[in-house]
């Protein structure tokens, strides 16, 4: 299930990537990426049309001034300059634009002619193309109001294109009250240093339904070297985020029963351990194998199996507080952790009281295929810090109870500190 979760995720940010290159491909302005040496490692069509130059050229391994002559020195990034490009009628204007670098590398957009830009056509098509790639441009007027979206973005807020005026003030309210304080901070950063922007935070829609969205941008200044604008793209990451959820909740859960698993357990108990030092508390570590389960799948099958053990599950869940884990480990071997004991209480009583609560609780019948069955448990008992000052100790302390407490017999628990001399039938739980 896990390795399948994370190939649909896989598949999706795939799927993204190629509508994202999309994208670019039909833009109307020309994209380059530079290396290090400033040579053309990448370009899309728009690129060769404004270059006049084929792809074969562009990829001959020469620096971008081989192309752009007047080009002496990389511009800083979001600031935009104005070039003469030799063309085949002569010399042209052509307007230049470095965006912020991505893994080292140089882009640079090359701003296409008044013409191209009104193509009714061309720019429907982008439009398009931005919003299946969940993608949309912003510009934003510093210490005023006014801000531009692309149509795409509306729909990340919430809103039908042209369903109302985009401003800075609704970008605000709109941002997650608990993330609206970090965003602010980081816009005055980049405004303050000029370096990227580039934050993810949670957008409130109208209706109440929380999405996420991830902002990079930078700032672009006047001749005076006074920050004016920023500009930048926003992304939709909401589908990424909840993957990445099931990811983490598959890495932390059963998929049968929903309970924590291993790694899960592992960890609260050792935050519990650390808790119960620090307020001189107790806690109890209960191992629980189930008797009979392997005859009633062996009979009924697989399906009825894991009937029981989602039964059971929820009658142990049921039995202890809400402030208590009870994990599954794999098979029918299941584990109960209880915080916040009181070490006054004698050991035994205390073992005693909590086997008997988690014995009842599995005590009634279970009806498999018309038939009433009974399903038994084997419990062993570890309590910190009487019996084990670790973790991992005390797992160790209550795994080998709980498999002494099997060989005994039916319904009873045993106590990790003297796996010899605990062995105790609970009376009040029938067989």
């Amino acid at each position: 299930m896990l390795l399948l979760l994370a190939g649909l995720a896989l598949q999706r940010s795939r799927r993204r990537a190629s509508t994202f290159k999309a994208l670019l491909e039909l833009s109307p302005n020309g994209l380059l990426i530079l290396d290090g040496r400033h040579r053309i490692r990448w370009h899309n069509p728009s690129a060769r049309r404004l270059l006049e130059q084929s792809a074969q050229q562009l990829r001959a391994d020469l620096p971008i001034s081989r192309w752009l002559p007047a080009l002496t020195a990389m511009p800083a990034p979001l600031e935009r300059i104005e070039l003469q490009l030799p063309t085949s009628q002569g010399l042209r204007q052509q307007d230049l634009t470095r965006l912020p670098d991505i893994d080292g590398q140089t882009v640079l957009l090359l701003h296409p002619e008044t013409d191209l830009q009104s193509s009714a056509e061309t720019m429907e098509r982008f439009k398009r193309s931005q919003y299946f790639a969940q993608i949309g441009t912003w510009d934003w007027e510093i210490d005023t109001d006014r801000l531009y979206w692309s149509e795409a973005i509306y729909g990340m807020f919430g809103y039908q294109p042209g369903a109302v005026t985009p401003s800075y003030s609704l970008f605000c309210n709109s941002v997650h009250p608990d993330d609206r304080e970090r965003v602010r901070a980081g816009e005055i950063r980049c405004i303050e240093t000029g370096e990227n922007h580039d934050e993810e935070y949670r957008v409130v829609w109208p209706d109440g339904s929380v999405h996420w969205v991830r902002e990079t941008g930078n700032v672009i200044k006047n001749e005076q070297g006074e920050a004016i604008r920023m500009m930048g793209v926003v992304r939709d990451i909401t589908d990424e985020k909840r993957s990445a959820q099931e990811l983490r909740q598959l890495a932390h859960k059963d998929p049968l029963t929903g309970l924590p698993n291993r790694l899960m357990l592992e960890q609260q108990l050792g935050a519990a351990i650390t808790r119960a030092r620090a307020q001189n508390s107790r806690l109890a570590l209960v191992f629980i194998d189930l008797n009979k389960f392997k005859f009633i799948n062996d009979q009924h099958g697989h399906a009825a199996g894991d009937t029981v053990l989602v039964e059971v599950a929820q009658r142990l869940r049921s039995a202890v507080r809400s402030s208590d884990m009870v994990a599954r480990l794999g098979g029918d071997e299941f584990v109960v952790l209880l915080e916040g004991l009181s070490r006054s209480t004698e050991v035994g009583a205390e073992a005693e009281r909590i086997s008997a609560k988690l014995l009842t609780s599995l005590a009634p019948a279970m009806t498999l295929q018309g038939r009433d069955y009974r399903i038994g448990a084997s419990l062993g008992v570890a309590l910190f810090p009487e019996h084990a000052p670790t973790m991992d100790k005390l797992i160790h302390a209550a795994d080998l109870a709980m498999y002494a407490a099997k060989r005994s017999g039916n319904n009873q628990y045993r106590l990790g500190e003297d796996l010899n001399t605990h062995t105790q039938a609970l009376s009040s739980v029938k067989h």
